[in-house]
């Protein structure tokens, strides 16, 4: 598992509890929220993406499947 993925998991736990730890929640718990969310999806998209292959690189191994 990606570390950015158990970050984001890890912001988003502390939010949590601390949503239900304090009775006006402060700004920076928000914070929390946006950060590990965006992170979360952030790092998921990068794990799904494929690196680019160089130009002039040999095609892929499902190359002749066409």
């Amino acid at each position: 598992m990606d570390i950015g993925i158990l970050a984001a998991i890890a912001m988003l736990a502390v939010w949590a509890a601390g949503t239900f730890a304090f009775s006006p929640a402060p700004d920076w718990l928000h914070g929390l929220l946006t950060a590990g969310v965006f992170l979360l999806i952030w790092r998921i998209v990068v794990r799904g993406t494929p690196s680019p292959r160089a130009p002039g690189a040999a095609p892929g191994p499902r190359a002749d499947r066409r």
